[in-house]
């Protein structure tokens, strides 16, 4: 016998060849059966089938948020204090009286200076600068980059943080500002002491955003700003 073909005297076993032939027709008939099945079984799970959802645990997804527009910047400019906000690390040392003052500069940009009373009566100051990010069909919304970095290294992506005015009164007395992670929340006033209840709705709204107002700190505004 040829190493590569079968020896001419060899005859097929016929009983061997019947057995094949009926495993290979239950083959054929078992795929079709399940075939069948399966393209049933989607059917039903089509029909039937929740609504996507998060798996066990996970957590829900926020839609994106959405900025105030338009913001008159030269109304927007002048002194905010701060009611609250969300823990950050630069204002850890924060314990008295924190101000943001914004001032337009001829460039379109503007200045920005926050200032805050230390819990040991010390003053802080740091000096940025901001300017306006377009957002497409929304001329005049209300998202910033703030850069308190020095000037020769603005041009630098990781150098701005995100300023989102997230809600603005007609009036321009009380806003809520944050970042679109979520990660940072301030609300800011005109006045230095908020009523309770305006402090309130503001941090309500701020929840319905998504963000974690269980673990929003009330500044400690106590003093005026030198």
């Amino acid at each position: 016998m040829s190493r590569f073909g079968r020896d001419l005297n060899d005859t097929p076993d016929l009983h061997d060849e019947h057995d094949t032939g009926h495993r290979i027709a239950l083959l054929a008939a078992a795929f079709c059966v399940g075939g069948i099945a399966a393209m049933a079984g989607l059917k039903w799970a089509r029909r039937h089938r929740q609504p996507a959802g998060p798996a066990d645990g996970a957590p829900l997804m926020r839609a994106p948020l959405q900025v105030v527009a338009p913001v008159d910047l030269k109304r927007y400019a002048g002194i905010w204090y701060e009611q609250a906000r969300l823990p950050n690390r630069f204002e850890k040392a924060c314990g008295g009286t924190v101000s943001a003052e914004y001032t337009p500069l001829p460039d379109g940009t503007v200045e920005v200076r926050n200032r805050c009373v230390r819990q040991d009566g010390q003053v802080d100051e740091s000096v940025g600068i901001a300017h306006a990010v377009r957002v497409a069909g929304l001329p005049g919304a209300g998202r910033l980059a703030v850069s308190f970095a020095p000037a020769w290294m603005r041009w630098l992506p990781i150098a701005w943080g995100d300023y989102w005015i997230l809600k603005l009164d007609r009036d321009y007395q009380v806003t809520l500002v944050g970042t679109p992670k979520r990660d940072y929340l301030w609300v800011l006033s005109r006045v230095q002491h908020l009523d309770e209840a305006s402090l309130a709705a503001e941090l309500d709204y701020a929840r319905t955003l998504g963000f974690d107002i269980d673990q929003v700190v009330r500044s400690g505004a106590q003093d005026s700003p030198a």
